[in-house]
């Protein structure tokens, strides 16, 4: 079979899987149990979720023509433990679903209020406080670092945006160990071929957050049944690649504009990578003296000062 087949069969079953999130499964779910109001409100955030994401209950009730304590009741109805849970809930699939268009006229509303660059400071500052709190699980990072160790090969995957911080991870292991590969996800058929003999000795790590990649889902799928040891690094326990990985680094996003807060990811791969480098510290520093001279014989980087 072909590696283009394969990729096609992997993305056919991800595309008959619940395309929705959480939430809108619970509204489908329970919509039989609704009082008026109720699906008043259901039909007011299954429209207008880009809005009804950043309202508080009392403005969400306003705007869907019911009352602050039936959008509390909504919450519990769904089992959530309140409005606050609720709201985060819409906020998933706002990064999930929006398009760049919706995207760009929440922030228009977000921000321009506010001011663009404290604004946006401020939320990358909440999203790290985010992810300290309930995000990634430091059990879950030592047992990744563990299996990156001890891989024969490590295979890294990002797409579109994700990419960077695959790239970046990337630079930073090999200079750390050998058989590192960074997998190009530009290309549908090639990304499948890079993997194709991908094994129980090898790691793959994952890198997705919203609007999801259905290529790194696939690929991510593809190493796990071909036995390797897999990572994912995305934004939450509802990811879809969550489904296909050993281990599981949850770092908080957020939805900016066009642009995706990438800030707490980023500060993953950098502990990610120092806790490789420490744990291999005798070889690394052998592996660092060598470049260090072969960066001073070619004058790589610049000494003078202004």
């Amino acid at each position: 079979m072909e590696y283009y087949e394969i990729y096609l069969i992997l993305q056919n079953r991800w595309s008959n899987r619940v395309e929705h999130l959480n939430l809108l499964q619970r509204i489908e779910q329970k919509s039989s149990e609704f009082s008026k109001g109720q699906r008043r409100l259901a039909q007011y955030i299954t429209e207008n979720y880009d809005i009804a994401a950043y309202l508080t209950a009392s403005k969400l009730g306003k705007e869907a023509g019911v009352s602050e304590s039936t959008v509390v009741r909504f919450a519990y109805q769904l089992d959530y433990e309140g409005y606050p849970e609720l709201q985060k809930a819409i906020q998933v699939i706002v990064k999930t679903n929006s398009n760049s268009i919706q995207r760009m006229s929440l922030s228009s509303k977000r921000y321009q209020e506010k001011g663009v660059l404290k604004s946006i400071l401020y939320t990358d500052a909440e999203r790290l406080r985010d992810t300290i709190q309930s995000g990634v699980d430091e059990k879950e990072f030592n047992r990744s670092v563990m299996l990156i160790n001890d891989a024969r090969r490590l295979y890294i995957l990002g797409a579109r945006s994700a990419a960077y911080l695959a790239g970046l991870m990337g630079y930073y292991f090999k200079m750390l160990f050998d058989n590192v590969i960074i997998v190009d996800a530009n290309s549908t058929s090639e990304t499948l071929e890079q993997i194709y003999d991908i094994s129980e000795n090898d790691v793959m790590m994952g890198i997705t957050f919203p609007r999801y990649s259905k290529r790194t889902i696939c690929a991510l799928q593809y190493a796990k049944n071909h036995g390797a040891k897999t990572i994912a690094l995305t934004d939450n326990m509802q990811s879809p690649i969550i489904e296909y990985a050993d281990c599981k680094l949850i770092a908080k996003s957020d939805v900016m504009t066009i642009v995706d807060s990438l800030v707490c990811p980023l500060s993953v791969v950098n502990a990610m990578v120092t806790a490789i480098a420490l744990l291999r510290k005798e070889d690394v520093e052998k592996r660092l003296m060598a470049l260090e001279e072969l960066w001073n014989e070619y004058d790589v980087y610049n000494r003078s000062l202004l």
